[in-house]
């Protein structure tokens, strides 16, 4: 696991689209996993910019999002297609028939999962999945407890899940209850993982989860045991950590 040190979120946006980008540079065909929430804005910001510089080309970039909500269509604003298409894919040259994202409408939940672990071994595995970490250490839409050998599966978002939501929401009522998301074993399947941490709010979360136990109690903790994770975070996020930062 390496650990990169940030001065502040603009620095880490910054560093992680480095990384990012090396990928596509390194491997213009490559299978993205991408994830949605506050964190990753940044990042995918300082990517647009590159592209439009000409530094990048995305047109042979595959992408597969982490988890959307059981139940919102794409054009609602608060489904994950549509915070993608807007804060990346309609503002670089992807091919939108290379974007993918659970079927949030598919009321069949057992169909939408398999069809969707179907997609991701189509075109061939991730190659870098992109991930955020939550205050109870979730990524994705993992949630503690949750088995570690699921794939892409079905879940009931906790209340602290909803609340954390809810400021994107009328109200706790228009809050999904459930959402699809990609199980542990999907991502550990990836060839590389790049956290994102931001904020002392995340202090001690990111100290638990890659300094304490692996357990299913934090599902952050267990990508100590993949072999390629970059944490970029900022130098709040790693204020309680007891590590050597690069």
């Amino acid at each position: 696991m390496k650990i990169i040190r940030a001065k502040d979120y603009k620095d880490m946006s910054r560093k992680a689209a480095n990384i990012i980008s090396a990928q596509i540079i390194m491997k213009p065909n490559c299978v993205l996993g991408l994830a949605t929430g506050s964190t990753p804005i940044g990042a995918y910001e300082q990517l647009v910019e590159w592209y439009r510089k000409g530094d990048l080309d995305f047109s042979t970039v595959t992408t597969v999002n982490l988890d959307e909500y059981k139940g919102i269509p794409k054009e609602h604003e608060q489904s994950y297609y549509y915070f993608m298409r807007e804060k990346l894919f309609s503002k670089v040259n992807i091919d939108p028939e290379r974007t993918f994202l659970p079927d949030g409408m598919e009321p069949d939940s057992e169909k939408a999962c398999n069809d969707y672990n179907r997609i991701i071994a189509s075109v061939g595995g991730i190659d870098l999945q992109l991930l955020g970490l939550g205050h109870n250490g979730h990524i994705g839409f993992n949630e503690p407890g949750m088995a570690f050998e699921a794939q892409t599966h079905c879940v009931n978002l906790t209340e602290s899940t909803m609340k954390a939501n809810q400021r994107f929401f009328a109200s706790i009522k228009d809050v999904p209850r459930q959402a699809y998301t990609m199980g542990i074993k999907t991502i550990m399947q990836a060839k590389k993982i790049l956290v994102v941490v931001s904020g002392e709010d995340k202090a001690d979360i990111l100290k638990t989860a890659f300094f304490g136990a692996i357990t299913p109690g934090v599902q952050a903790s267990v990508l100590q045991l993949h072999n390629d994770v970059t944490i970029v975070a900022d130098e709040a996020a790693l204020s309680k950590a007891e590590c050597h930062q690069a």
